[in-house]
């Protein structure tokens, strides 16, 4: 299997320091919305036709929306092998119970504790919260899974730049529409790029509130 995709671009990683993040980082999860077909053949479970339909059921918003596509031809017990390679990151602030209990190893009494310390404002503070439960490890694991959506008004060049598959050109194209009033505003502006489907995905990582 080829070298497994970063989270983010590592050219823009290398300039956001471990506080400024607020996606998860991690060297063992591809992410599904950027991820190669060739890089999904060694993954247990992910057949010819799989692969191919997760490729087709571009751009994932939620973990919910991936979990579709896969139990189509995938039973629980292999979407949760599936997920200890690939999975599309949760919103701490607003993922339902259900996608947070699609992180592999996720109990009840853990998600209840995701949703009990919102709304989340940095990573820091999830590593803090959640490591009154789980060891470091145990911590450094879950968050793989996460991230805390990143404010267009007030976050900066390094921390947009922990946004999976984001370049320098759209994190400054980020910055030049400030101040934002509102997500149509957005999509209206950074449409000027890209298409539908990549605005959506970067939609997911943001918020003006």
């Amino acid at each position: 299997m080829k070298l497994i995709k970063k989270v983010a671009a590592v050219s823009l990683l290398t300039l956001s320091g471990v506080a400024l993040a607020q996606v998860g980082n991690n060297d063992v999860l591809v992410d599904p919305n950027l991820v190669e077909a060739d890089e999904l053949v060694g993954i247990p479970h992910m057949t010819v036709a799989l692969i191919q339909a997760v490729i087709d059921g571009r751009p994932y918003l939620t973990a919910g929306q991936l979990d579709d596509v896969l139990a189509s031809a995938s039973d629980e017990n292999q979407r949760e092998e599936i997920y200890g390679h690939l999975f599309r990151q949760i919103n701490l602030n607003t993922a339902s119970e259900h996608d947070i209990m699609l992180i592999p190893g996720m109990s009840s009494r853990m998600t209840h504790e995701f949703e009990e310390y919102r709304p989340y404002t940095s990573l820091e503070q999830f590593r803090r919260e959640i490591g009154k439960y789980v060891d470091d490890e145990e911590v450094a694991r879950l968050e793989q899974y996460v991230f805390v959506p990143m404010n267009l008004n007030k976050s900066s060049e390094e921390t947009f730049a922990t946004i999976p598959g984001i370049t320098s050109r759209m994190i400054h194209e980020f910055e030049e529409y400030r101040p934002y009033t509102s997500m149509e505003q957005f999509r209206r502006e950074i449409g000027k790029y890209v298409d539908d489907d990549e605005v959506a995905r970067l939609e997911s990582y943001v918020t003006i509130d």
